[in-house]
């Protein structure tokens, strides 16, 4: 009988991925840039791009060396203007350049990095600018009047601004400057005591940080989504996200020749958000390690944008989520072949559940297959992933990583490891595992749990299932689960049956209170249609019929425009159900 212990996920692994991997015991973060600027200095490192009226599209490029050159300027800026060792630094930045500088002069700096999503409402950054007790704030000037405007609810006494234009290409910055930044919000008068990006990054040109910087030191901050409460900030040391950038490097194949062909290196389509970990640490850390070149997409719910950038660049590396994957799936200019995805060499999937049939349409049109995988702000970031070359499972989402240890336990008994087969909670222990959340001791208490021999576990909060291959199929969130009629139900099922149905572009399924029976659920479905498609409820519960248990068919649906969604493509089912409760009490339901 297969245990867990005996780690049968080992025998999937590529031949080039060994079981147990060395570790750099001094690198940190930020060493890796000066690494590949030496390597490649004139390689691009992050392209800015925007397409010009009559002209088409135009970029701009900053190299490797004036990456380091400027983040080195940078770092020595924050150094004197206080910051010291182990200082928070807020950044509220899309994906841009002035990113990708602030990122590695942080870490420099000897500071920690703390991204925020900039499109937050004023109190909800508020409330994450001052957790994690930042004193100084770097962001665009289309955000600099919002910071300002929360700045005394927090901790910060510095703001640092850059404005969006500053790497453009010259006529798209030209044009920017006439037409777009004063409307726009971008041009903005910098209040006393605050500075302007690029006038630090000449005043302190040329200099370097000398901060001494361990291991064991924090990097990064990252602030849970939320999607289940109260967001967390979650701390990662630099040993954690170097243990995760070597696993991933040599999972992916970086380290052992994989990709050598790409002489010219390796182009990222960088359209997740690096102020979420699955950008910060798989897109930006992972490509500069990998010496490869981003083109940059500040706002990736703009798919006309994603699309034509992929048709001009062939992009070679994409890390997406499934809803980034339909939406280019659907695009017209995808669905005619006008653009093609073949150029793709690397496609990752992770933050939510691959719904099959994205999968296989992908699959049809790219010039490899989604890699499904598994990680979570908590575990920095990734755990688990398909291999690149051996089996893929539909609906896996592979196996741990070397020197990762997984294992089902029961939902009602922590303690009780469930054979292999039965679902249960997914706990991980890792070299990449948060040191704990920000000022939550009880919080932290009840997710890190060491077993009797001390070894740390996580507790996921996901339910899963292990094969007798080492292959973990994940089944829904453990706070998302539904009881109908004793039943439990798990809404992620039931969406990958729903989603198979030809009319349904995008559908989210939750428990909602029973509106007939009191202190009972009901399952609801959510549906965005196919454009210029018809379908009934009647019609989406008899395709159910062909793959679910009868109490698993929702029996209550709803036709909307748009699922709302984190900004990493999350679906927000706890806003589905307070707009369900919301309308309940409206009919006088509750």
């Amino acid at each position: 009988m297969v245990t867990y212990a005996d780690r049968p996920w080992t025998s999937q692994y590529d031949d080039f991925v060994p079981e147990t991997l060395v570790y750099h015991d001094n690198k940190l973060v930020h060493d890796y840039l000066p690494e590949t600027a030496k390597q490649y200095p004139n390689r691009p490192a992050l392209i800015t791009t925007a397409k010009v009226p009559v002209i088409g599209r135009q970029d701009s490029a900053m190299t490797y060396k004036e990456l380091d050159d400027a983040s080195d300027a940078l770092a020595a800026a924050l150094i004197a203007l206080g910051l010291q060792a182990g200082d928070r630094v807020a950044i509220v930045m899309p994906n841009c350049t002035q990113f990708g500088v602030t990122y590695f002069a942080v870490l420099k700096a000897g500071g920690v990095v703390a991204a925020t999503n900039p499109t937050y409402p004023p109190k909800r950054m508020a409330y994450q600018i001052n957790d994690c007790g930042a004193k100084i704030v770097i962001c665009l000037t289309m955000f600099y009047d919002l910071i300002k405007q929360i700045q005394p609810e927090t901790q910060a006494t510095t703001v640092i601004a850059a404005n969006i234009k500053e790497y453009f290409p010259t006529i798209a910055k030209m044009l920017f400057t006439v037409a777009k930044e004063k409307s726009g919000g971008h041009r903005v008068d910098l209040k006393q005591g605050d500075h302007w990006f690029q006038d630090l990054l000449t005043k302190y040109a040329g200099q370097k940080s000398s901060v001494r910087v361990s291991q064991d030191d924090l990097a990064l901050f990252q602030y849970t989504g939320g999607t289940t409460g109260v967001s967390k900030g979650a701390m990662a040391t630099h040993r954690a996200l170097v243990a995760n950038t070597v696993q991933l490097q040599t999972w992916s194949g970086f380290r052992n020749g994989n990709f050598d062909y790409l002489n010219d290196g390796m182009i990222y389509l960088g359209a997740i958000p690096m102020f979420h970990a699955y950008g910060l640490i798989v897109l930006l850390t992972q490509s500069v390690v990998a010496t490869g070149s981003i083109v940059l997409i500040p706002n990736p719910r703009d798919i006309d944008e994603v699309v034509d950038v992929i048709g001009h660049y062939q992009p070679h590396a994409m890390l997406g989520v499934p809803a980034l994957y339909n939406a280019i799936n659907n695009h017209a200019r995808v669905k005619s072949g006008e653009v093609s995805l073949k150029s793709f060499v690397l496609n990752t999937s992770g933050s939510a559940p691959l719904l099959t049939a994205t999968k296989e349409e992908y699959d049809a049109k790219a010039g490899t297959g989604i890699i499904e995988g598994y990680g979570m702000s908590e575990t920095f970031v990734a755990v688990t992933s398909n291999p690149l070359h051996g089996t893929h499972k539909i609906r896996s989402v592979g196996v741990p990583y070397p020197d990762v240890d997984c294992k089902i336990v029961s939902i009602d008994d922590p303690n009780e490891v469930l054979p292999i087969g039965e679902i249960g909670e997914l706990v991980v222990s890792a070299p990449n595992l948060m040191s704990g959340y920000h000022g939550m001791p009880t919080e932290t208490a009840n997710t890190l749990r060491p077993d009797e021999n001390g070894k740390m576990w996580l507790y996921t909060g996901d339910i899963a299932r292990m094969d007798e291959d080492g292959y973990f199929f994940l089944v829904d969130r453990k706070k998302d689960m539904a009881l109908i009629g004793g039943y439990n139900v798990y809404p992620a099922s039931v969406e990958n049956a729903l989603k198979s149905h030809p009319a349904v572009f995008e559908v989210a399924v939750a428990a909602i209170p029973h509106p007939e029976k009191v202190g009972q659920e009901a399952l609801k479905a959510w549906i965005v249609k196919q454009p210029d498609t018809t379908v009934t409820a009647d019609d989406l519960m008899a395709h159910c019929r062909d793959y679910l248990a009868e109490y698993e068919i929702p029996r209550r649906f709803g036709f909307i425009d748009e699922l709302p969604k984190t900004v990493v493509g999350k679906t927000l089912r706890r806003e589905l159900i307070r707009m369900e409760m919301e309308e309940q009490e409206k009919m006088g339901i509750v």
